[in-house]
């Protein structure tokens, strides 16, 4: 579901969360300490139990990747603000161009799917200029939701923690892949700390 993706400004961020408490500037040429750590712990416990803005620094942490996803994900992605669309494939452009034998997830009933190709085949034979925008028009909205498309999108480890406490037990399976990635990000821990408590608020970062 998810690739090529860059972390940034990890080690910085997690050094700059020290500077509500330091008089002067911090070398970033060293590495990250015991004191780095238990203060960031300190400071997600912090916004876990007061639920203030003590994981400020997390916002630092930025990350950019690919997602393929259905167009039912991307939906509820963006409810997310802090969670930036960079590019994307687009049905408005080439939904007629599609392979879709290999576009949809496995939910999508077979028949939508051949009535698909039956729009694509009546669009692609129309010679007519106006019907032809017209079909294409029918073409576009018919397309189900369970169709797959990839995008480059950057955020930062605060938005995603948001996303993994809300969206890690959501019954769309997506949601739950996407979570599992989110595990294996380097310092994952400041995503996942604190946050065995089931989640019933749909709010967003």
């Amino acid at each position: 579901m998810v690739s090529n993706f860059q972390i940034y400004e990890l080690n910085e961020s997690i050094m700059a969360s020290g500077y509500p408490m330091r008089t002067k500037n911090i070398d970033y040429n060293n590495k990250i300490s015991e004191q780095d750590l238990k203060r960031t712990k300190n400071l997600i416990t912090a916004t876990v139990k007061d639920n203030q803005a003590h994981g400020q620094f997390l916002s630092g942490i930025l990350v950019s990747f690919d997602v393929s996803a259905t167009v039912k994900w991307y939906v509820e992605m963006e409810r997310y603000k802090f969670a930036s669309f960079v590019s994307s494939q687009s049905t408005m452009h080439k939904i007629s161009k599609f392979d879709f034998d290999s576009a949809y997830i496995k939910y999508v009933d077979p028949r939508v799917v051949e009535i698909m190709k039956e729009l694509v085949d009546d669009y692609n034979n129309e010679t007519d200029a106006e019907k032809k925008k017209e079909k294409y028009l029918n073409l576009l909205y018919t397309n189900p939701c369970g169709m797959i498309l990839t995008a480059r999108m950057t955020t930062n480890y605060r938005c995603l923690r948001n996303i993994y406490k809300q969206r890690k037990n959501h019954r769309l399976p997506e949601w739950k892949e996407f979570c599992k990635w989110i595990e294996t990000l380097p310092a994952s821990w400041l995503i996942t700390w604190n946050c065995d408590e089931e989640i019933e608020d749909d709010s967003v970062c």
